[in-house]
């Protein structure tokens, strides 16, 4: 019997390119991480990957997720200075298809596959089947996504720009931290406190309304470790108030998708910042919407933890489509 052939499954970020082969029906197999900086562009790193694992059919088929807006057949990297024609590197590897999406739409594909141990629950609510689910995440930058399972032809995935939209103030001090962000970016999005850098911003903008700012920039690692270690007042101040704006932006978030089903939060940046992130108080800014405070009482909140949580999502958007 003829074994079938693999599909390739491909998470590329700003620093890594992350590589899988998944059969129909089976779980993505054969990880490899690759840098980005080692390789001139998708081409090369395909190519790369697949003398390394050595398949012994080799994939026709590929899906490939990105951080950078997908509208066409060019596609360049937010945060990479690759660029690249999807078509010209499907005929480059040899494959037959190749689609390539942005990486929230890939995690609102994901949301489906997950299972209890790849999630850790936020909070009260019980998702509504087939309802709509959200997901975010803070990273390098802010990401933001929809799942509709219900939606008209079957389900979709809902690839979206949100982390640009403005951010709102919840508290006195967050209005004059977004005040002095202000008067630098001149727009302050949800991405400019919702983020790796944003930590960074946060912090600086604490520092200079307490007339203290540091001679050198904080580091986002620094802040988060710091905060972890409770060395510094300021770092904890600013983890607090990241974890207050992350469940205000994830309630907006539950009221703008009408997100019944939940809203899930990915990215690098919380688990980085561990114990520190507070639960509590982002729970409780999400249900702190006024009127609708209980409506959205009833909608469940979640991190995810699984470790590779594109390429199960890769693998069931080739399953559906």
């Amino acid at each position: 019997m003829r074994t079938q052939a693999p599909r390739l499954l491909a998470d590329i970020g700003g620093t890594n390119a992350r590589f899988a082969l998944q059969v129909p029906g089976r779980r993505p197999a054969r990880y490899r991480v690759l840098k980005t900086a080692d390789h001139p562009g998708l081409g090369a790193a395909v190519a790369h990957y697949l003398a390394l694992v050595r398949p012994a059919r080799k994939p026709s088929v590929a899906a490939i997720a990105v951080a950078a807006p997908v509208l066409g057949d060019a596609v360049a990297l937010t945060n990479s200075s690759w660029s690249f024609s999807a078509a010209a590197v499907a005929r480059a590897t040899g494959l037959t298809r190749l689609h390539v999406l942005n990486d929230f739409e890939v995690l609102a594909w994901a949301l489906a596959t997950f299972g209890r141990d790849d999630l850790r629950k936020i909070g009260r609510g019980r998702p509504v089947a087939r309802a709509p689910a959200a997901v975010f995440g803070p990273g390098t930058g802010l990401g933001v996504s929809c799942f509709v399972p219900g939606a008209a032809g079957g389900p979709a995935a809902l690839a979206s720009e949100g982390g640009h939209a403005s951010l709102a103030a919840g508290t006195s001090r967050e209005a004059a931290v977004i005040e002095v962000l202000r008067k630098r970016f001149g727009h302050v999005s949800a991405e400019r406190l919702l983020s790796g850098p944003g930590l960074a911003n946060i912090y600086a903008a604490l520092a200079q309304l307490d007339a203290a700012a540091p001679s050198v920039p904080m580091k986002p690692g620094t802040i988060a470790r710091a905060a972890r270690e409770g060395t510094d007042p300021r770092a904890r101040e600013t983890v607090a108030m990241f974890s207050a704006l992350a469940g205000q932006f994830a309630g907006d978030l539950a009221l703008t998708f009408g997100a019944r089903g939940g809203v899930y939060v990915a990215g690098g940046v919380i688990p980085r910042l561990g114990d520190a992130f507070d639960t509590g108080l982002f729970r409780r800014r999400f249900e702190a919407k006024g009127r609708f405070g209980s409506w959205l009482r009833h909608v469940p909140t979640w991190l995810i933890t699984h470790p590779r949580p594109a390429m199960p999502g890769l693998a069931r958007y080739l399953d559906v489509m």
